[in-house]
């Protein structure tokens, strides 16, 4: 008999016994977090309660544990099982020596295996702000988790569900969790949650327009560490009154909610704010309001200003976020509605504002509210987080990836730091990850490294809430700065600031094809012809939901429409860390027309990998305000700013920028009049992109000098 223990962010949430220790007959016992008891032990049939906590089937993993000690104990360095999982050997330690660890390749939210004697002990399971881990009891020291404290956890008491009253008359229907146990033991149940003995707490607050029961369970974990939990529904979604405008509100309801929260008999007045996305949004947004309540935020993959970041991007108009458009259509999450085996016929459907209609059979009000505002306006100032901060400073753990399609919402968060922030009051950690944060190895088949997951990222978040919200001296504000990922050598790396002090701007001149750093003397160009009906591709999975991930663009490349300007091969290693500028000299025979461009990493092979990408409606280049019209014959200079990465082009690699006019999937496609991309009558575009003497286009690329 063997005895497993399941933890959840560094607390004992289950206990399974394996009855003969071959995984074949299995018992647990699970966490009652509400009296802080272990339900009797009863035969662990489904996975449901830990799949809710760690998106793993931990039945998959006992089911296959006599495989995966046979391939550890014959040595194999990669092994697939015969249900078809794929494991590789960790080449070199993290939290175990190399010949004692496995990773799982291949699939979002991997097991790690960890082994001694070629037998497995633990498995870890890394998130994006959690880690779960299946430890054989006694092995704990040998985990993650033995970076944990042993502090008692405290029940939780559901205080019931409040209609928090807004400014302009709304009611935001809100779920509060407080802790409900001393160190003693549990208290009686509190009138509505709470009793006039009970020790005021700091609050964290989850603002969501997914509905407030989505994923509670994961958030026990805070009240089980003394904070109380506030749960709300945003406007307009779920169980809240109101219209549902994505981004709109967010700032001054975010402001009210904090004052209640202060306001309630339980809290100390001290609030910190998580969550990622749009629940990373709605943080900043807070902030921008300058309430004082609100005391640290754990800001993870957050969404940035409409223009910037979604849904106008550069001006243009996001193709790819129709997924999440058409699932947030009704006043419930339709998660069904981001699936379709007919998204490239539905994105081509015009206008825009009937796409809805006849690809779902109902409106989208507030798609349509957004294609009523075409240019920058005080509509979409209103849900302008960066552009409305007061300079109000609150300490912020600022999580992202280099593939997160809300990358440019992180840009502006560290830009917003970059002008206001002192040190020790915010912390960087920059990954190679998607939107969903801390939870592959392979993203499109292309390997991040062994290292690409952190199991730690749970222990950054509880250290910065308590503190800047508990006063607790734990050293998290002394700690580097910025920690940050650089693909190719595929290692983590320590930074003082962002951008970092030590990335030299270089400048890259296009030159024929090749990029040269000396500034060619004779004006040329390069011309393309850019036809709204055949798109050069994004290539992504508009189902996935996830519009920048890193993809093989060689084919792609080969089409007439796209410009691909080279480094010769690389003669030595070179680090770029930061986001590159685009300067274009650009003309063109059409008044409007967008630029896309890239930066890939060529290798030996020839296999050409995006890592970054920028876009501008040109029509925006100087205001997002005021479009300007080209004329033909003349001549406009164009910046453009590119995604974040860190990436080392190895000896024998290149660097390559290529520059078109659409991504079809990710955009859509401008139709090259002064109608945009809502155009039921396209023209095609003859591009010139001029390089050389007076006109000579370049990128502005952030090299990584030793110091």
């Amino acid at each position: 008999m063997k005895q497993w223990n399941f933890y959840f962010s560094g607390i004992l949430y289950g206990i399974i016994r394996d009855q003969n220790g071959d995984g074949k007959e299995l018992y647990h016992r699970t966490l009652d977090v509400f009296t802080n008891t272990f339900h009797p032990e009863e035969p662990l049939h489904n996975d449901d309660f830990y799949e809710v906590l760690c998106r793993r089937k931990l039945r998959d993993f006992f089911e296959s544990l006599p495989e995966y000690e046979i391939h550890a104990k014959a040595g194999e360095e990669r092994f697939t099982t015969a249900g078809g999982q794929v494991f590789t050997r960790r080449l070199s330690g993290h939290g175990a020596s190399a010949s004692d660890s496995y990773i799982q390749r291949e699939v979002k939210f991997p097991l790690d295996l960890y082994l001694s004697d070629g037998k497995v002990y633990a498995v870890q399971m890394a998130g994006r702000d959690y880690t779960g881990v299946l430890v054989l009891n006694g092995m704990e020291e040998q985990t993650i988790l033995k970076e944990w404290t042993a502090d008692p956890v405290c029940a939780v008491h559901f205080a019931g569900t409040y209609m928090v009253p807004t400014a302009d008359g709304e009611q935001l229907a809100t779920d509060v969790y407080l802790p409900a146990t001393t160190a003693d033991g549990l208290q009686p149940e509190p009138t509505r949650g709470f009793s006039g003995s009970s020790p005021r707490v700091p609050a964290v607050l989850i603002r969501t327009p997914y509905g407030k029961h989505d994923g509670v369970e994961q958030y026990y974990r805070f009240v089980q560490r003394g904070y109380a939990v506030v749960v709300q529904d945003v406007r307009g979604r779920e169980d809240s009154t109101g219209e549902w405008m994505p981004n709109y509100h967010e700032v001054e309801d975010g402001s009210d909610t904090l004052d209640w929260i202060a306001d309630q008999p339980w809290s100390d007045g001290n609030v910190g704010m998580t969550g990622g996305s749009y629940l990373g949004y709605v943080q900043w947004a807070a902030a921008a309001s300058g309430n004082p309540h609100l005391k640290a935020m754990l800001s993870s993959v957050c969404a940035g200003s409409p223009f910037i970041d979604l849904p106008r991007r550069g001006g243009c108009f996001t193709s790819g976020s129709m997924a999440w458009n058409f699932a947030m259509s009704e006043k419930r999450f339709r998660e069904d509605r981001m699936v379709r085996s007919d998204w490239e016929e539905v994105l081509k459907l015009r206008p825009v504002r009937d796409m809805a209609r006849k690809a779902l059979g109902i409106d989208v009000p507030f798609l349509n509210e957004w294609l009523n505002h075409p240019d920058y306006d005080d509509f979409w100032r209103k849900a302008n987080w960066r552009e409305r901060s007061c300079g109000h400073v609150v300490p912020a753990l600022v999580m992202s990836g280099w593939f997160d399609d809300n990358g440019m919402g992180t840009t502006e968060a560290l830009e917003l730091i970059d002008a206001f922030y002192p040190a020790g009051t915010y912390k960087v950690v920059l990954g190679p990850w998607k939107h969903s944060g801390n939870a592959n190895y392979d993203i499109h088949g292309i390997f991040m490294g062994e290292h690409a997951l952190r199991y730690d990222m749970d222990l950054l978040c509880f250290a910065w809430l308590d503190h800047f919200l508990k006063n607790e001296e734990n050293g998290i504000e002394t700690g580097a700065p910025v920690e940050y990922y650089t693909l190719g050598d595929n290692c983590w790396k320590h930074g003082k600031h962002w951008p970092l002090p030590e990335a030299v701007s270089t400048v890259w001149y296009l030159d024929r094809e090749a990029l040269t750093l000396c500034k060619p003397a004779i004006q040329e160009s390069d011309s393309y012809d850019y036809d709204p009906e055949s798109p050069a591709a994004h290539i992504i999975d508009v189902s996935e939901n996830e519009l920048e991930v890193p993809e093989d663009y060689t084919e792609e490349e080969k089409r007439s429409d796209i410009l691909c300007y080279t480094t010769p091969v690389l003669d030595h290693d070179l680090t770029v860390t930061g986001d590159i500028t685009a300067v274009l000299c650009l003309s063109s025979d059409c008044p409007d027309t967008d630029l896309f461009v890239r930066i890939t990493d060529v290798d030996e092979a020839g296999t050409s990998i995006k890592l970054a990408d920028g876009v501008i409606d040109v029509k925006y280049r100087n205001s997002f305000e005021k479009p300007e019209f080209m004329e033909p014959g003349q001549v406009y200079e164009v910046r453009i700013r590119t995604t974040k990465l860190s990436n080392t082009f190895k000896a024998g690699h290149r660097m390559r920028f290529t520059v078109t006019s659409s991504a079809k999937n990710f955009m859509f496609p401008n139709s090259n009049t002064e109608n945009g991309f809502d155009s039921e009558v396209n023209r095609v575009a003859h591009n010139t992109i001029y390089r050389g003497g007076a006109l000579a286009s370049h990128i502005l690329v952030p090299v990584e000098k030793d110091v």
